[in-house]
Parts: C-alpha cells; structure tokens; sequence
C-alpha cells in the first residue's frame, strides 16, 4: 500500500468536504487514487454531508450527563431534521458522546466565530510578544499557528474527540450527518463544575 500523505488526506478533503479520517480510510482503500477515492466517499454518501448542513434542523434531543460523583455536570441540546431520527440509537449514542467529551475535555465554546474578538486580541499580543525580532510575515504566521491550536483547546468542534484523537468534534459530526442522512446542529451547552467561578457579567452572580 502506497504512503498516504497529509497533502493528498488535505486534496481530497477540500474535495468532498468529508472528514480527515473518512479521506485517509478512503485513499487508503483505493491505493492512493484521490479519483477512486472520491467516488468511494460519494459512495458512502460522506462526500455529501456538506450539503446536507445548510439544510434547517428543528427536532433533536436535550440530555445532560452528571459526572465524577456529581462534581461535573453537562446540559446539551443537539438537533436534527426529524423526529425519527432524534429517537435512533446511533444519534443518541452521538450525543451522549458529545456529553462525556464536553465532560472530559471542557470546551468553552461551539465554533471558533463565539470566541470574543477581545479574547483572540489577548491571545494574538501575548504571542506575538513571545516572538519578536524575527521578520513580520514569519510572526504572523507563527501566531496563526498558535491561534488555531488554542481555538482547538476550546472551540467543542475543533477538539480532537476524546475516544478517538486522530478526528475531531467536527469530524465526528460530519460522519454522523453522512451516516443518518440528515443535517445534525449542535445547538449549545453547558458545562457546571461543583466550586468553579462564575463568570463577572453572569445575572446570577
């Protein structure tokens, strides 16, 4: 079997739009042949989970998973395009996935667009204060770097999934999409941890 590169797993997945793993599983299946492999993938009805996103989700479930005792608690609400397919075992086996990996791997926020604009300005200074005197465009690509690996330690989609660290949230989704045929939205969380500080603007406080 031929050497599957990161490059070509990259190719074919801007082709498809279908998750890293499903490309490198794909391309390895077809020996490399990135043609081959996108007709595999469309074949599995992966390559098409892209479309099925823009496409309105009002059903789902909301379920919650108390943890360590009772010193960590989550509140999910997970939605999908029927009631049908809200009551299958594999969406809510998804979801109770998504609950213990919020758990474990306490995320702070969905996607990358809810991270406040101040917090990423924080997070850019500190950086780029890290890398000085080398040339601009080297510093602004250093700190892109680090930017994204911190959006991955706290953006829900971009963790690597907690049971399997070669994909991500967002791979997983994507899989679950292709896999029921439906557009499936993570809608929002929350996550409680006995003792742990609320946040300064929150009502309750």
């Amino acid at each position: 079997m031929p050497e599957i590169s990161t490059a070509l797993v990259k190719e074919l997945r801007e082709k498809t739009n279908a998750g890293m793993l499903d490309c490198k599983k794909a391309l390895e299946e077809a020996n490399g042949d990135l043609q081959k492999a996108e007709t595999i993938l469309r074949q599995k009805g992966i390559a098409g989970a892209s479309k099925k996103s823009t496409r309105t989700a009002k059903e789902g479930i909301i379920a919650s998973y108390i943890h360590l005792q009772g010193k960590v608690g989550v509140l999910i609400e997970v939605n999908c395009e029927t009631d049908f397919v809200a009551k299958t075992e594999v969406f809510r086996d998804f979801v109770k996935d998504l609950t213990l990996h919020i758990a474990a791997a306490h995320p702070l926020y969905i996607r990358r667009e809810e991270v406040p604009q101040s917090l990423i300005e924080r997070e850019r200074e500190v950086y780029s204060a890290q890398v000085t005197g080398k040339p601009p465009q080297i510093v602004e690509k250093i700190v892109s770097g680090k930017l994204d690996k911190f959006f991955s330690t706290i953006c829900l989609l971009e963790q690597p999934f907690i049971k399997d660290n070669n994909i991500t949230i967002q791979d997983l989704l994507k899989s679950k999409i292709a896999e029921l045929g439906e557009n499936i939205v993570i809608r929002r969380f929350a996550r409680y941890s006995v003792g742990e500080e609320l946040p300064t603007d929150n009502p309750t406080n």
